[in-house]
């Protein structure tokens, strides 16, 4: 079989290619699924770039998430069988063929969605659900503030906020022709970082600040996100796409005088220690969609060979949206 290999880290396609692989063979407790398509996500760019805590080892398989059909199943699965439908959050290995991986993180797909778009769901739809629902507690009719809105995640954002009860939605971008993106998936309003970002936010909200702040760019931002975020507010940290080492949060006194708060998610952290909230939060997705009330952009390339293309195109920020790559199908 093929599967995408990175051979080492490296801040290009150089050191990217696909590679003639053994098929694996489930153990107990595993299933193998044919591949029909991978999601392409910027967690694939930190692993490639050697960012601490993605790449276990070198030769390094990318591929978090995956659609398609269990091809064989291990002893001691149950709830599972051979060319039924799902998704699967992979962890790594993802864009390839076929995948292993343990029966916890697989769940089945509706026959109502269509598997470019169950591609996206364990790892990019949930994550977005999950750190809306439980890490920023978002209610009725709350002011978001949301970093790199025109990315995949900032897509789902704007998806899933008016299924939530509705609330006033500004994003970020890096480069002003990413504006037009945001707004056309349902943000209020869009601001390009630079320049003095904190008062041009809250000039955005007329001087009110923001409920929540969803932040995927580590640190870089903290300072402008607690700048903008009104007493009783929640700064959810949920990435690191800057790379780098993260600076100190700030004292408790801050916090406290503020009456603000900083939260932290980690979707590959959730399957990993809770893989039942994670396959919930997936379930939940899958149903939002085959019912019709959610529903994203989904770009699509060919074939493995072309996914080094797309990981250079997020590593320089010129991705928009959600990217998959179909395998068969």
């Amino acid at each position: 079989m093929e599967a995408l290999i990175m051979t080492e880290p490296s801040r290009g396609t150089d050191r990217t290619e696909v590679r003639e692989i053994p098929t694996p063979r489930p153990g107990p407790g595993q299933v193998t699924i044919d591949v029909a398509y991978a999601g392409i996500n910027f967690l694939d760019v930190m692993a490639r770039r050697g960012d601490a805590g993605y790449a276990a080892s070198w030769p390094y398989a990318p591929g978090m998430e995956v659609s398609g059909t269990v091809r064989e199943i291990g002893p001691g699965v149950s709830g599972l069988t051979a060319g039924q439908r799902v998704a699967a959050f992979t962890g790594a290995g993802g864009l390839a063929d076929v995948v292993l991986l343990g029966a916890a993180y697989v769940v089945p797909v509706p026959d109502e969605v269509p598997a470019r778009l169950a591609a996206a769901a364990p790892l990019m739809l949930t994550a977005a659900l999950l750190i809306l629902e439980d890490a920023a507690s978002f209610q009725q009719g709350k002011t978001i503030l949301v970093h790199s809105a025109s990315g995949g995640m900032g897509n789902a954002f704007a998806q899933l906020v008016p299924l939530l009860g509705g609330g006033r939605l500004i994003g970020t971008v890096g480069r002003p022709e990413k504006a037009a993106s945001a707004l056309r998936s349902g943000y209020d309003a869009v601001v390009t970082r630079g320049g003095d970002l904190a008062r041009t936010i809250q000039e955005a909200t007329n001087g009110a600040g923001v409920d929540i702040v969803l932040d995927p760019l580590g640190t870089t931002l903290l300072e402008t996100d607690l700048a903008v975020t009104a007493p009783g507010g929640r700064v959810v940290l949920f990435g690191n796409a800057e790379g780098g080492r993260p600076a100190p949060l700030p004292p408790a006194g801050r916090l406290i005088g503020g009456n603000l708060s900083i939260g932290g998610f980690s979707i590959r952290g959730l399957w990993t220690a809770a893989p039942g909230r994670a396959s919930a939060g997936l379930r939940r997705t899958l149903g939002l969609l085959a019912e019709g009330r959610l529903n994203l952009a989904i770009t699509e390339v060919g074939c493995l060979a072309e996914v080094p293309a797309v990981h250079q195109s997020l590593a320089e920020g010129r991705g928009e949206g959600k990217y998959v790559a179909r395998l068969r199908g």
